[in-house]
């Protein structure tokens, strides 16, 4: 797989932590470096490990779906960027304040949450015989980056939550491109 479809596929799985990351930004009276680092950290490593599972579970049924493998890939990451679309017209007004999303158990749930993804688009990987050492960091520093940069961009900009929503419809519409373009070739 070509370095800008790796590229692409990780800023696309990283929206999620992106739109996270700016909702705690825009709810947090500060963010600290350490608050930053917190929530970097976690959402970078869920999203650089989630994909590695995936990969090992297609490896136990790849020999029974290899046939049908770009088919499986497709429906995957159309699903996974049919989520990401659909999400990005939710709206969530819960903002608590006094409560610290990086910490706790808040932290590990929004890890997993925004890494979930990532898990579906290892499977595929896995079906597809691509390597996945490359692509797991690749993801894993994307998510990082931009995780870093929604929480400043989220405490910095109070209209900044619209334009979240936008970079999720735009990662969701990626992997469903990516999608077509394995089962087309």
């Amino acid at each position: 797989m070509p370095f800008y479809e790796i590229l692409i596929i990780s800023v696309a799985l990283a929206m999620d932590a992106f739109t996270i990351a700016v909702a705690c930004g825009l709810c947090m009276p500060e963010v600290s470096k350490r608050q930053n680092f917190r929530l970097s950290f976690h959402f970078g490593l869920f999203q650089a490990l989630m994909p590695f599972a995936g990969w090992l579970a297609g490896l136990t049924v790849k020999s029974m779906v290899e046939t049908y493998a770009p088919w499986i890939s497709f429906i995957l990451l159309v699903f996974v960027g049919g989520k990401m679309i659909k999400e990005s017209f939710e709206t969530d007004d819960s903002c608590d304040p006094y409560k610290d999303p990086t910490k706790g158990f808040s932290l590990v749930f929004l890890s997993v949450a925004t890494s979930l993804d990532a898990l579906a688009v290892g499977l595929s990987f896995s079906i597809m015989d691509f390597q996945i050492l490359f692509p797991c960091i690749m993801i894993g520093i994307t998510a990082l980056l931009l995780t870093s940069f929604g929480l400043w961009l989220g405490r910095s900009f109070a209209k900044a939550s619209r334009y979240s929503h936008i970079a999720e419809k735009i990662g969701g519409t990626v992997l469903i491109l990516i999608g077509l373009k394995i089962l087309l070739y």
